[in-house]
């Protein structure tokens, strides 16, 4: 009898493991990822069930009969700022009004130089470049925004510590404080920490100050946090994901409740969007409104706007990284979509275009037909073949269809893109970036200022 209980309370305990240790993979991935028990095994099902997005024709996609317009030479190319002697390596610039003198300028995160710069543009025309701060390596991106709330703009910058992947903890979180001169005082906020790809401001907590939304790439351990903001320059940081991978971190209200969300982009073989649900007290709940089951699908990029313009946020997003791969090259999959809003933090998915080593893009109404047109760069394009291209137009005909334009094959590995009006002339005009960290190095250049010129009447290519 004893011999026989024995047997069946081995039995029971071996199961008990057995069940132990799936249960227990759930529970520590489901933390880690910031996701409860429900959300990670739905995730893990919607990966195993779903096609690969963007490859094999789902809901949405558009590129199968995207239409060839016509190339326009509308855009006349102008390198702005400080010459260069070594491969140019810009992670981002942004177009913004610094010194508020009614004139666009240009920051610059520059990845070889380790600096955030500011080549203003005064008088109309005339670009000259100033750092704002040296000594921040591998700069990932810079947001101009009032953090203080003093009148100027300040600058959030985020630090990788290492442009290439690295799993030390080498990333930070800087403010660069506008003392009101147009010289910055340097403000660490967080240091020492998985490599930072972005920081946005927002109120995340309600208490009428900015807070940050942090994303820390990382390489095997990066993060998602927020940041709050205590006064006095003091914070406290709040761990929203542990996890590997994300690159953006934008900040807005998705599901129109009243107070901000945070999205984030997970990358590498993650390919996953999160919002993070804020209740506008510094409490957030992860959903997760996109996943592709492609481990090489290549996220690269990712910005909120009305798209469609029917009042809420869609998300507009590139994927065309191809760092994983030396060389890296272009795959078929590669290219530029939109997640329409669709309320209640419910997304639908449209494939708009195929682009080999897309990475960036921006709407603007580039014909002025009231409709929302985009501007799409490649870093990772196929260059040996000069009908590759490295920005192309795809024009909106108002009701979400677009017809590709190309744009320029020269130059190539355009990482940084923003537009804008430089000249005052009702023109959208381009500034982009160039991330020379392969071959070729026949076509390069550092920042760019592309002026628009359009030729003759609206509603051309139509």
């Amino acid at each position: 009898m004893k011999l026989r209980w024995r047997r069946i309370l081995t039995i029971l305990l071996a199961l008990a493991v057995l069940a132990g240790i799936p249960l227990g993979i759930v529970a520590y991935e489901s933390h880690r990822r910031g996701m409860t028990w429900s959300q990670f095994i739905r995730n893990m099902t919607v990966r195993a069930a779903s096609p690969r997005a963007g490859q094999s024709g789902g809901e949405g996609d558009l590129s199968a009969s995207l239409p060839q317009g016509e190339k326009i030479d509308f855009l006349i190319p102008r390198p702005i700022g400080e010459p260069f002697t070594e491969p140019p390596k810009i992670s981002n610039v942004q177009a913004v009004d610094l010194d508020q003198d009614g004139l666009l300028d240009v920051l610059v995160c520059d990845c070889h130089a380790n600096s955030v710069s500011w080549i203003r543009q005064h008088p109309e025309g005339v670009f000259t470049e100033s750092f704002c701060a040296t000594g921040l390596i591998a700069p990932a991106h810079v947001q101009a925004i009032d953090f203080d709330a003093d009148g100027d703009l300040d600058l959030m910058v985020a630090v990788l510590g290492m442009l290439f992947p690295n799993n030390d903890r080498i990333g930070s979180v800087v403010i660069l404080e506008n003392t009101g001169q147009m010289e910055f005082a340097k403000h660490v906020v967080v240091e020492r920490v998985a490599r930072v790809s972005d920081v946005r401001a927002g109120d995340l907590d309600g208490d009428g100050d900015l807070d940050l939304a942090v994303a820390q790439f990382g390489y095997d351990d990066g993060e998602t946090r927020w940041i709050e903001n205590l006064g006095g320059w003091s914070f406290r940081s709040h761990v929203l994901q542990s996890r590997s991978g994300p690159i953006h971190a934008p900040i807005a209200d998705m599901d129109g409740d009243g107070d901000l969300d945070v999205v984030v982009l997970v990358s590498q073989e993650w390919e996953e969007i999160y919002v993070f649900e804020g209740d506008g007290k510094g409490g957030f709940q992860p959903r997760q409104i996109f996943v592709s089951d492609n481990q090489d699908y290549g996220s690269s990029g990712m910005w909120l706007v009305d798209l469609d313009q029917d009042g809420d946020p869609d998300v507009l997003y590139t994927n065309g990284d191809a760092f994983d791969y030396l060389p890296p090259h272009p795959w078929p999959w590669h290219g530029v979509q939109w997640l329409e809003n669709l309320g209640d933090l419910n997304f639908r998915f449209h494939r708009i275009a195929d682009l080999g080593g897309a990475v960036n893009a921006r709407p603007a109404d580039v014909d002025r037909d009231g409709d929302l047109d985009l501007f799409v760069t490649a870093a990772f394009n196929a260059w040996e073949n000069p009908e590759s291209q490295s920005i192309i137009w795809l024009e909106n005909d108002g009701n979400m269809r677009f017809r590709r334009h190309d744009v320029a094959n020269t130059p190539t590995h355009l990482q940084a893109l923003d537009v804008g009006d430089f000249n005052g002339d009702g023109e959208i005009d381009l500034v982009t970036g160039g991330m020379h960290i392969c071959a070729p190095y026949d076509r390069m250049e550092r920042v760019v200022l592309w002026t628009s010129k359009w030729p003759g009447e609206r509603g051309f290519g139509n």
